[in-house]
Protein backbone atom coordinates (compact mmCIF):
# COMPACT_ATOMS: atom_id res chain seq x y z
CA UNK A 1 0.00 0.00 0.00
CA UNK A 2 3.33 2.40 1.06
CA UNK A 3 4.47 1.29 -2.24
CA UNK A 4 1.37 2.32 -4.51
CA UNK A 5 1.25 5.91 -3.22
CA UNK A 6 4.93 6.47 -4.08
CA UNK A 7 4.42 5.22 -7.86
CA UNK A 8 1.41 7.97 -8.08
CA UNK A 9 2.97 10.21 -11.17
CA UNK A 10 1.97 13.92 -12.21
CA UNK A 11 0.26 13.06 -15.61
CA UNK A 12 -2.04 15.44 -17.41
CA UNK A 13 -4.76 14.46 -19.82
CA UNK A 14 -8.10 13.12 -20.50
CA UNK A 15 -9.48 9.83 -20.58
CA UNK A 16 -12.96 9.85 -22.23
CA UNK A 17 -14.74 7.12 -20.78
CA UNK A 18 -17.16 4.91 -21.92
CA UNK A 19 -18.56 4.72 -18.10
CA UNK A 20 -20.44 1.23 -17.54
CA UNK A 21 -23.91 0.73 -16.32
CA UNK A 22 -24.15 0.29 -11.87
CA UNK A 23 -20.82 2.15 -11.14
CA UNK A 24 -21.05 5.45 -9.78
CA UNK A 25 -18.86 8.65 -11.52
CA UNK A 26 -16.64 8.60 -8.58
CA UNK A 27 -15.55 5.21 -8.57
CA UNK A 28 -14.97 5.03 -12.17
CA UNK A 29 -12.37 8.47 -11.38
CA UNK A 30 -11.17 6.17 -8.59
CA UNK A 31 -10.59 2.83 -10.92
CA UNK A 32 -9.04 4.95 -13.75
CA UNK A 33 -6.58 7.19 -11.36
CA UNK A 34 -5.49 3.68 -9.81
CA UNK A 35 -4.82 1.84 -13.40
CA UNK A 36 -2.91 5.40 -14.29
CA UNK A 37 -0.97 5.83 -11.10
CA UNK A 38 -2.32 9.60 -11.41
CA UNK A 39 -1.37 11.92 -8.73
CA UNK A 40 -4.87 13.84 -9.10
CA UNK A 41 -8.23 13.03 -11.09
CA UNK A 42 -11.84 13.96 -11.12
CA UNK A 43 -14.39 14.22 -13.80
CA UNK A 44 -16.09 16.62 -15.65
CA UNK A 45 -20.16 16.11 -15.08
CA UNK A 46 -21.59 13.56 -12.72
CA UNK A 47 -23.08 10.60 -14.79
CA UNK A 48 -25.78 8.31 -12.74
CA UNK A 49 -24.71 4.75 -11.33
CA UNK A 50 -27.46 3.59 -13.70
CA UNK A 51 -26.34 5.81 -16.70
CA UNK A 52 -23.86 5.00 -19.29
CA UNK A 53 -21.70 7.00 -21.33
CA UNK A 54 -19.12 9.42 -21.62
CA UNK A 55 -17.31 10.38 -18.44
CA UNK A 56 -14.17 12.70 -19.11
CA UNK A 57 -11.82 12.16 -16.88
CA UNK A 58 -9.89 14.94 -16.39
CA UNK A 59 -5.70 14.05 -14.95
CA UNK A 60 -3.18 16.63 -13.30
CA UNK A 61 -3.31 19.74 -14.85
CA UNK A 62 -6.56 19.11 -17.22
CA UNK A 63 -8.45 18.97 -14.12
CA UNK A 64 -8.43 23.27 -14.64
CA UNK A 65 -10.23 22.36 -17.79
CA UNK A 66 -13.48 20.73 -16.01
CA UNK A 67 -15.61 23.72 -15.97
CA UNK A 68 -14.89 24.18 -20.35
CA UNK A 69 -16.44 20.97 -20.71
CA UNK A 70 -18.75 20.36 -17.98
CA UNK A 71 -20.34 23.52 -19.22
CA UNK A 72 -20.45 22.31 -22.87
CA UNK A 73 -23.47 20.58 -24.73
CA UNK A 74 -24.33 16.95 -23.69
CA UNK A 75 -26.18 14.75 -26.06
CA UNK A 76 -28.02 11.58 -24.68
CA UNK A 77 -30.01 8.96 -25.80
CA UNK A 78 -32.32 7.42 -23.75
CA UNK A 79 -35.57 5.35 -23.39
CA UNK A 80 -38.85 6.07 -22.15
CA UNK A 81 -40.83 3.13 -20.42
CA UNK A 82 -44.74 4.36 -20.79
CA UNK A 83 -47.56 4.17 -18.52
CA UNK A 84 -45.75 4.65 -15.04
CA UNK A 85 -44.43 6.88 -13.10
CA UNK A 86 -41.75 6.11 -10.56
CA UNK A 87 -40.56 7.83 -7.84
CA UNK A 88 -37.08 9.07 -8.79
CA UNK A 89 -38.40 9.03 -13.02
CA UNK A 90 -36.52 6.07 -13.87
CA UNK A 91 -35.88 2.49 -13.17
CA UNK A 92 -34.62 2.80 -9.88
CA UNK A 93 -37.78 4.06 -7.70
CA UNK A 94 -40.98 2.38 -6.88
CA UNK A 95 -44.11 3.10 -9.61
CA UNK A 96 -46.35 5.72 -7.74
CA UNK A 97 -48.69 5.95 -10.71
CA UNK A 98 -49.75 4.08 -13.47
CA UNK A 99 -51.34 4.57 -17.41
CA UNK A 100 -52.90 2.55 -19.87
CA UNK A 101 -52.09 4.93 -22.29
CA UNK A 102 -49.54 4.46 -24.60
CA UNK A 103 -48.42 7.09 -27.12
CA UNK A 104 -48.45 5.97 -31.02
CA UNK A 105 -45.27 7.04 -33.22
CA UNK A 106 -47.30 10.25 -34.36
CA UNK A 107 -48.38 11.41 -31.06
CA UNK A 108 -44.51 10.98 -30.11
CA UNK A 109 -42.88 12.99 -33.01
CA UNK A 110 -46.35 15.91 -32.52
CA UNK A 111 -45.24 16.45 -29.35
CA UNK A 112 -41.49 16.88 -29.49
CA UNK A 113 -41.15 20.55 -31.06
CA UNK A 114 -42.82 21.92 -27.83
CA UNK A 115 -39.85 20.67 -25.64
CA UNK A 116 -37.28 22.52 -28.09
CA UNK A 117 -35.42 26.04 -27.27
CA UNK A 118 -35.69 27.18 -23.76
CA UNK A 119 -38.36 25.84 -21.71
CA UNK A 120 -38.93 25.73 -17.89
CA UNK A 121 -38.00 22.29 -16.44
CA UNK A 122 -38.77 21.61 -12.97
CA UNK A 123 -35.81 18.80 -12.03
CA UNK A 124 -36.42 15.44 -10.25
CA UNK A 125 -37.18 15.31 -6.54
CA UNK A 126 -34.21 12.91 -6.39
CA UNK A 127 -31.40 15.16 -7.79
CA UNK A 128 -28.31 16.76 -5.91
CA UNK A 129 -30.19 20.24 -6.07
CA UNK A 130 -29.69 21.89 -2.34
CA UNK A 131 -32.80 22.66 -0.16
CA UNK A 132 -32.32 24.84 2.65
CA UNK A 133 -28.71 23.45 2.62
CA UNK A 134 -29.71 19.80 1.96
CA UNK A 135 -29.40 17.67 -1.03
CA UNK A 136 -32.52 17.00 -2.83
CA UNK A 137 -32.48 13.15 -3.20
CA UNK A 138 -31.65 13.00 0.99
CA UNK A 139 -34.66 14.61 1.87
CA UNK A 140 -37.08 12.74 -0.70
CA UNK A 141 -35.19 9.70 0.57
CA UNK A 142 -35.72 10.63 4.37
CA UNK A 143 -39.79 10.77 3.65
CA UNK A 144 -40.14 14.41 2.74
CA UNK A 145 -42.39 15.95 -0.24
CA UNK A 146 -39.89 17.74 -2.13
CA UNK A 147 -40.98 20.52 -4.51
CA UNK A 148 -38.13 21.95 -6.73
CA UNK A 149 -38.97 25.50 -8.82
CA UNK A 150 -38.74 24.96 -12.31
CA UNK A 151 -35.55 26.18 -14.31
CA UNK A 152 -34.95 27.30 -18.03
CA UNK A 153 -33.02 25.39 -19.64
CA UNK A 154 -31.75 25.09 -23.28
CA UNK A 155 -32.98 22.01 -25.79
CA UNK A 156 -31.30 22.23 -29.08
CA UNK A 157 -32.81 19.55 -30.81
CA UNK A 158 -34.95 15.99 -29.98
CA UNK A 159 -35.84 13.42 -31.87
CA UNK A 160 -37.34 9.74 -31.58
CA UNK A 161 -35.17 6.88 -32.76
CA UNK A 162 -37.17 3.72 -32.31
CA UNK A 163 -40.66 3.60 -31.32
CA UNK A 164 -42.53 0.17 -29.49
CA UNK A 165 -45.64 -0.50 -27.94
CA UNK A 166 -44.49 -0.04 -24.24
CA UNK A 167 -41.21 2.44 -24.92
CA UNK A 168 -39.34 4.53 -27.52
CA UNK A 169 -35.82 5.45 -27.48
CA UNK A 170 -35.02 9.34 -27.88
CA UNK A 171 -32.12 11.20 -28.22
CA UNK A 172 -31.76 14.97 -27.11
CA UNK A 173 -29.09 17.57 -27.87
CA UNK A 174 -29.41 20.06 -24.28
CA UNK A 175 -27.60 22.46 -22.66
CA UNK A 176 -25.66 22.35 -18.68
CA UNK A 177 -28.48 21.44 -15.79
CA UNK A 178 -30.99 20.10 -18.43
CA UNK A 179 -32.73 16.78 -16.37
CA UNK A 180 -33.41 13.76 -18.70
CA UNK A 181 -35.53 12.09 -16.25
CA UNK A 182 -37.85 15.27 -15.77
CA UNK A 183 -37.67 15.49 -20.00
CA UNK A 184 -38.86 11.98 -19.94
CA UNK A 185 -41.75 12.60 -17.38
CA UNK A 186 -42.71 15.54 -19.05
CA UNK A 187 -42.98 14.21 -22.59
CA UNK A 188 -45.20 11.57 -20.64
CA UNK A 189 -47.59 14.14 -19.52
CA UNK A 190 -48.39 16.13 -22.62
CA UNK A 191 -49.45 12.73 -24.18
CA UNK A 192 -51.72 12.07 -21.59
CA UNK A 193 -49.98 9.13 -19.48
CA UNK A 194 -46.91 8.50 -17.45
CA UNK A 195 -43.25 7.54 -18.02
CA UNK A 196 -40.10 7.21 -16.69
CA UNK A 197 -36.18 6.80 -17.83
CA UNK A 198 -35.59 2.67 -18.65
CA UNK A 199 -32.17 3.75 -19.82
CA UNK A 200 -29.59 6.17 -20.55
CA UNK A 201 -26.37 7.22 -22.38
CA UNK A 202 -24.30 10.05 -22.36
CA UNK A 203 -22.96 10.22 -26.34
CA UNK A 204 -21.46 13.48 -25.59
CA UNK A 205 -20.05 16.04 -23.61
CA UNK A 206 -18.78 19.07 -25.01
CA UNK A 207 -15.78 18.30 -27.57
CA UNK A 208 -15.94 14.45 -26.60
CA UNK A 209 -18.35 12.20 -27.79
CA UNK A 210 -18.23 8.34 -27.83
CA UNK A 211 -16.21 8.07 -31.17
CA UNK A 212 -13.27 8.14 -29.15
CA UNK A 213 -14.71 6.61 -25.88
CA UNK A 214 -12.86 3.89 -23.93
CA UNK A 215 -13.75 1.37 -21.64
CA UNK A 216 -12.11 0.36 -18.12
CA UNK A 217 -11.72 -2.70 -19.78
CA UNK A 218 -9.75 -1.38 -22.67
CA UNK A 219 -7.92 0.60 -20.16
CA UNK A 220 -7.34 -2.64 -17.94
CA UNK A 221 -6.06 -4.91 -21.62
CA UNK A 222 -3.39 -2.38 -22.30
CA UNK A 223 -0.10 -2.64 -21.00
CA UNK A 224 1.08 -0.22 -17.85
CA UNK A 225 3.08 2.53 -19.38
CA UNK A 226 3.78 3.86 -22.49
CA UNK A 227 1.02 1.68 -24.15
CA UNK A 228 -1.77 2.93 -21.50
CA UNK A 229 -0.17 5.98 -21.41
CA UNK A 230 -1.58 6.22 -25.24
CA UNK A 231 -5.05 5.91 -24.34
CA UNK A 232 -4.88 9.76 -22.58
CA UNK A 233 -6.11 12.34 -24.61
CA UNK A 234 -3.66 15.69 -24.80
CA UNK A 235 -5.36 18.96 -22.12
CA UNK A 236 -5.69 20.79 -24.95
CA UNK A 237 -8.55 18.31 -26.35
CA UNK A 238 -10.88 19.51 -23.79
CA UNK A 239 -10.81 23.11 -24.69
CA UNK A 240 -11.62 22.48 -28.76
CA UNK A 241 -14.78 24.27 -28.59
CA UNK A 242 -13.17 27.59 -27.46
CA UNK A 243 -11.41 29.96 -29.47
CA UNK A 244 -7.87 29.17 -29.04
CA UNK A 245 -5.31 32.24 -29.42
CA UNK A 246 -1.35 31.18 -30.60
CA UNK A 247 1.24 33.31 -28.86
CA UNK A 248 5.00 34.25 -29.12
CA UNK A 249 7.42 33.31 -26.72
CA UNK A 250 7.50 37.06 -24.85
CA UNK A 251 3.59 36.57 -24.25
CA UNK A 252 3.63 33.06 -23.21
CA UNK A 253 6.18 34.05 -20.72
CA UNK A 254 3.88 36.85 -19.33
CA UNK A 255 0.92 34.87 -19.17
CA UNK A 256 2.79 31.89 -17.31
CA UNK A 257 3.29 34.07 -14.97
CA UNK A 258 -0.40 35.16 -14.81
CA UNK A 259 0.07 38.69 -16.51
CA UNK A 260 -2.53 39.76 -18.62
CA UNK A 261 -0.82 40.48 -22.15
CA UNK A 262 -1.97 42.96 -25.39
CA UNK A 263 -2.93 41.20 -28.01
CA UNK A 264 -1.17 42.55 -31.58
CA UNK A 265 -1.94 41.74 -35.09
CA UNK A 266 -4.36 42.30 -37.42
CA UNK A 267 -6.50 38.89 -36.67
CA UNK A 268 -5.92 39.97 -32.71
CA UNK A 269 -9.53 39.40 -30.82
CA UNK A 270 -10.66 42.38 -29.02
CA UNK A 271 -13.42 40.80 -26.88
CA UNK A 272 -13.78 37.60 -26.08
CA UNK A 273 -15.70 36.20 -23.06
CA UNK A 274 -14.04 32.68 -22.73
CA UNK A 275 -11.09 31.46 -24.74
CA UNK A 276 -7.40 29.71 -24.69
CA UNK A 277 -3.83 30.77 -25.47
CA UNK A 278 -0.98 28.48 -26.48
CA UNK A 279 2.05 28.56 -27.05
CA UNK A 280 4.22 25.29 -29.48
CA UNK A 281 0.65 23.47 -28.60
CA UNK A 282 0.67 23.41 -25.40
CA UNK A 283 -2.59 25.04 -23.52
CA UNK A 284 -1.02 27.77 -21.34
CA UNK A 285 -4.41 29.19 -19.86
CA UNK A 286 -7.71 30.15 -19.97
CA UNK A 287 -9.41 33.50 -19.40
CA UNK A 288 -11.03 36.33 -21.54
CA UNK A 289 -9.78 39.32 -24.06
CA UNK A 290 -11.16 42.65 -23.00
CA UNK A 291 -10.35 45.53 -24.85
CA UNK A 292 -8.00 43.64 -26.95
CA UNK A 293 -5.74 42.68 -23.36
CA UNK A 294 -5.91 38.38 -22.64
CA UNK A 295 -6.71 38.44 -19.16
CA UNK A 296 -5.93 34.61 -17.63
CA UNK A 297 -7.86 33.28 -15.30
CA UNK A 298 -6.21 29.17 -14.62
CA UNK A 299 -2.30 29.32 -15.64
CA UNK A 300 -1.68 25.59 -16.74
CA UNK A 301 1.73 24.42 -15.72
CA UNK A 302 3.06 21.81 -18.42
Amino acid sequence: MTQAKSKKRAISGWIVLNKPYDMTSTQAVGKVRWLLSAAKAGHAGTLDPLATGILPIALGEATKAVPQVQDGIKVYRFAIGWGRATSTDDAEGEVVATSDNRPDREAVEAVLPRFIGTILQRPPAFSAIKVDGERAYDLARAGEIVELAARPVDIDAISLIEHGADSSILEVTCGKGTYVRALARDIAAALGTFGHVTSLHRAGVGPFSDAEAITIEALEAAEAGPERDRLIAPVASGLLELPEIRLDAGQAGAVGHGNAILLTGAGAPVALEECWVSFKGKVLATGSVEFGQFKPRRVFNL
